[in-house]
């Protein structure tokens, strides 16, 4: 195909900013779906995003657009999610790209990941279309946000487009100025095939779907092709697009974007930002590819019965061709036996990979206590990862710990600016700069990590009464006095619960720790110690009372001695259940466990 008529382009914004509603009126407008099919979100296909009413993937959908000057053109559109711990999605979709429609909600304005994303896509070389989304609203006002993205991007008041992707208010008018705004790619079909896999996905019947942008170069059905980083090559066995329904095509010219199979079904042999040639005629050089995300919160996954371990094991490789951000490597655990040690982007992101598993490959699972990753200086000098608490040693061979730090912005209006700065102090932040954006304030503070995953955006919504928003990024690690915390469940170490916090916390920690799980753990026939113990010392305790039980029911009347000779045989028989006795202790402890 002709690629001047090509426009390939990602829609990114701010969590709720209306893009998966924009990606549908562009659909129905170009006639891709038509009304009897339609629904809301129809590129979000998990029944996880409906449920949520977030996008977890980035979906790729070519549409088909006749022009005012007669030309028809190809859009090759993909939507991505807005939440912070899925920012590797958007990544990855801007590769595929030469342009961004950068969407910004006219109630809201500019929030923190909408600037976030606005240089992801500048690092990236990216042509950027600025669209002021929900002009609908009976309440906005546009000079507010015209001001704010003029002021804060220096974009041009007339390349500013005004929509509302809910009524499909000036549609036409940004469809002509995609046309002229965002280049077409570049490339040639003479040079050798250079083609990028920027996703992929698991199919029941025809193996691992990968999804690849042409750079250079066509590729057929029927070649061979060489997967330039792990040097595996396969025989291309079926290449199609979406529109948003699968759609065969004999071949895909550069500029183009589509997916094809090859009968893969180990999900070792590819890999997300591979580059893929022709066995025949080779390209010289790889893409330049993805760079590799670290982790920022670990927890251990654990089958419900030892029988899953080997299904588990699978439902992961195969839920990791679709999200590359998701690390695993396998582990033992005293309480639960044999599972892995999983990291993630934040606990929405956890929680996501949590529910995809049980869902899709109907597993039972049981997640330990989240913790961030740290790491310690030996006395030799050497800097070690840990990544489990129960990897840490003996403090005698330890010189310092490090806890990680993030950067990060807070968007706030003036008003709500002392209570941010006060959430921060109480975090352990360290105040880095403040400056106004337009009429609000972006507040940059250093904060350890394991401060922010759980509830401190929750936190800045309520002191900011939800117009403040967050955006954050790994920046480093710092020493702190960091020790080990164990809980003691009748004596024995429960690692599913240690954990790493910092000596000032301890015995508050601790403390609120053993509270809570004495409200968790079910009563059984005999008395549960629940203890939290720290530096070598117990620092709080709690207990479980044992359940009762009416051993003298039936006994009406007769010799006192008869009930005592049961109680006493009672009392014998819940010593013996205590030192061979194993305590439940449901999934609501662990989460309950990183919410203190």
């Amino acid at each position: 195909m002709d690629q001047s008529l090509i426009r390939n382009f990602s829609i990114i914004a701010h969590i709720d900013h209306g893009k998966s509603t924009l990606a549908d009126r562009l659909m129905l407008f170009t006639g891709a779906i038509d009304e009897r099919r339609f629904k809301n979100q129809l590129l979000d296909d998990m029944d996880l995003e409906r449920e949520r009413g977030i996008t977890i993937k980035a979906s790729a959908v070519r549409l088909t657009y006749k022009a005012k000057d007669g030309k028809e053109y190809l859009f090759n559109l993909i939507d991505t999610p807005g939440h912070v711990d899925f920012t590797y999605e958007v990544e990855k979709s801007l590769k595929a790209c030469e342009g961004a429609l950068l969407i910004v909600d006219a109630t809201q304005g500019v929030e923190s990941q909408t600037v976030a994303n606005y240089y992801l896509a500048i690092n990236n070389n990216l042509e950027i279309l600025p669209v002021i989304n929900k002009i609908d609203v009976a309440s906005v006002d546009l000079a507010g946000p015209l001001h704010q993205v003029q002021d804060v991007f220096k974009f041009k008041e007339e390349d500013i487009q005004k929509v509302s992707a809910k009524e499909g208010t000036n549609i036409d008018l940004l469809f002509e100025k995609i046309v002229s705004f965002i280049p077409s790619p570049e490339g040639e079909e003479t040079r050798p095939l250079k083609a990028l896999v920027f996703d992929m996905k698991y199919d029941v019947y025809k193996g691992i779907i990968i999804f690849v942008r042409i750079f250079d170069g066509s590729l057929s059905e029927g070649q061979r092709i060489r997967m330039m980083h792990t040097g595996r090559e396969f025989t291309v066995e079926e290449l199609g697009v979406y529109t948003p329904f699968q759609e065969r095509v004999k071949n895909l010219g550069p500029g183009e974007v589509g997916y094809l199979t090859c009968n893969v079904r180990d999900p070792h042999e590819v890999r997300v930002g591979d580059t893929i040639t022709l066995v025949e005629s080779p390209c010289q050089a790889p893409l330049e590819g993805y760079r590799q995300l670290k982790p920022l919160v670990f927890c251990g996954v654990y089958p419900v019965t030892a029988d899953q371990y080997m299904d588990l094991r699978e439902a992961i490789d195969k839920l990791r061709l679709s999200d590359p951000s998701f690390t695993y490597e396998p582990e033992t655990s005293q309480s639960f036996g044999h599972g892995f040690r999983c990291g993630f982007l934040g606990l929405l992101h956890m929680e996501v990979v949590q529910e995809r598993l049980e869902r899709e490959f109907n597993l039972s699972l049981v997640l330990t206590t989240p913790n961030v990753g740290y790491r310690y200086e030996k006395k030799d000098g050497t800097l070690v990862d840990i990544e489990n608490p129960s990897e840490l040693p003996n403090p005698s061979e330890i010189k310092s710990i490090e806890e990680p730090y993030l950067k990060v912005s807070v968007f706030t209006p003036v008003t709500a600016m002392d209570a941010v700065m006060a959430l921060a102090k109480k975090k352990r932040g360290v105040y880095v700069k403040s400056e106004f954006v337009s009429d609000r304030m972006r507040v940059v503070y250093e904060i350890p990590l394991a401060e922010v995953i759980v509830d401190f955006n929750d936190l800045i919504k309520s002191a900011t009464r939800g117009y403040g928003s967050i955006d954050y990024e790994f920046c480093g690690y710092r020493t702190a006095l960091i020790t080990k915390m164990d809980i003691l469940i009748n004596d024995e170490i429960s690692d599913a619960f240690s954990c790493l916090v910092h000596r000032e916390h301890a015995y508050e920690k601790g403390s609120a720790l053993c509270d809570k799980l004495k409200e968790l753990i079910p009563p059984q026939l005999f008395e549960i110690r629940i203890q939290a113990a720290c530096d070598g010392r117990i620092i709080a305790a709690s207990r479980v009372k044992s359940m009762g039980k009416n051993v003298t029911a039936k006994c009406y009347g007769g010799d006192i001695s008869r009930k005592r000779k049961l109680w006493e045989k009672q009392k014998e028989g819940k010593k013996k259940l205590k030192q061979i006795g194993k305590v439940e202790i449901p999934q609501e402890a662990f989460f309950a466990a990183l919410k203190i």
